[in-house]
């Protein structure tokens, strides 16, 4: 039997209604519950019941019951949130003049819940002013306006927060589209070299980079990826970007646990690829270093290297540092430190980030 789409987003919509839908009943029931409360005065079970069998109860409840939705659902979003201020103004001055002509809480403050003998008849006392059921009307229009601005600012900030990430992983994907194939055009280079020469190391280089590739171009859909991936991709690239340095250019070691860790994928490698973009020369033998280390609650990066040329601007194509900064406050809100600087003629890279 085959699934209707329709049937299962309307189960889906059921099944995410359900809980406000509960929510809104049980909020009826003790403000229904509260002015009966309120009017036995701790009396017994007979003053508590009294008062909902007459029509003043009702006409308090269902009158404020029913303004709390018509200024909920109707006025804030026809009125207010377009801008009709001045509609929205007066809609609520007529309300206002409604509820001061019913006076519902004085028609139920002043009605005498004695149990009555039978055949007599409720006495009312009407007021001059009901300072209370204006007041209630006031707190009752307020009330529903901060929900209603409460929840449209919660939707744009999550609005907001889906674009920002939607707009990183368009990044992700230009980085793994248009930076990465010029990594692999100088790999392939080099083992090309390799197997001409017929290096033992052939075999071992083709096998990292199928390694990156597959990273780069499957694991790093997700927000956070395992340490141990971040690290093993660190660990071949520097392997492969060794094929055409000297021995003892790179200065690469790892501390600490990784297996229960978790990463933002390639916040670790765009570091990485800029040490080796920027800090490595072919004349001069100076060597870049690269620290990880990793403890109970918190993933301790470092990377240090002399500086031949400017690094690229913060706008240019790929990720880049710039992009690096915005996921790491999108996904480590508060929890991170980044410090950058370049003393010395040398670029210092020192990453701090807090886990669970």
């Amino acid at each position: 039997m085959k699934n209707n789409p329709a049937a299962s987003l309307n189960l889906h919509m059921l099944s995410w209604k359900a809980p406000q839908i509960c929510i809104h009943i049980v909020c009826c029931l003790l403000f229904m519950i509260f002015p009966l409360l309120f009017m036995s005065n701790g009396k017994g079970y007979t003053e508590l019941i009294a008062p909902a069998t007459h029509y003043s109860y009702w006409l308090f409840c269902s009158c404020y019951i029913c303004l709390f939705y018509f200024n909920r659902y109707y006025l804030m979003p026809g009125f207010f949130i377009p801008g009709r201020y001045i509609s929205y103004a007066a809609m609520a001055l007529l309300l206002c003049a409604g509820i001061f002509l019913l006076q519902p809480f004085d028609r139920l403050l002043r009605q005498k819940w004695a149990v009555m003998p039978a055949g007599a008849e409720w006495v009312y006392v009407p007021p001059v002013i009901d300072i209370t059921s204006l007041f209630i009307f006031f707190m009752i229009m307020a009330l529903g306006a901060a929900i209603t601005t409460t929840q449209r600012w919660q939707l744009t900030e999550q609005r907001a927060l889906t674009a920002e990430r939607e707009k990183i992983r368009a990044e992700l994907s230009f980085l793994k589209a248009q930076v990465h194939p010029h990594f692999l055009y100088n790999t392939l280079n080099n083992i090309y070299t390799l197997a001409l020469t017929k290096n033992n190391y052939t075999a071992d280089s083709i096998l990292r980079l199928s390694n990156i590739m597959r990273y780069i171009t499957d694991d790093v859909i997700a927000d956070y990826v395992p340490l141990p991936q971040e690290e093993a991709c660190i660990r071949d690239y520097i392997a492969l970007q060794q094929l055409r340095l000297r021995p003892g250019t790179v200065d690469y070691q790892v501390s600490g646990e990784m297996e229960r860790k978790v990463i933002s994928p390639l916040i670790l490698m765009t570091f990485v690829e800029n040490v080796f973009k920027y800090g490595i020369s072919k004349h001069l033998p100076e060597t870049v270093t690269i620290r990880l280390n990793v403890k109970d609650h918190q993933i301790d990066f470092f990377c240090s290297n002399r500086i031949y040329r400017e690094p690229a601007p913060a706008n240019s194509c790929g990720v880049g540092i710039a992009n690096t900064r915005q996921r790491l406050a999108l996904l480590y809100p508060q929890k991170h430190i980044l410090d950058i600087t370049t003393d010395n003629n040398l670029y210092i890279v020192r990453l701090t980030l807090l886990t669970d």
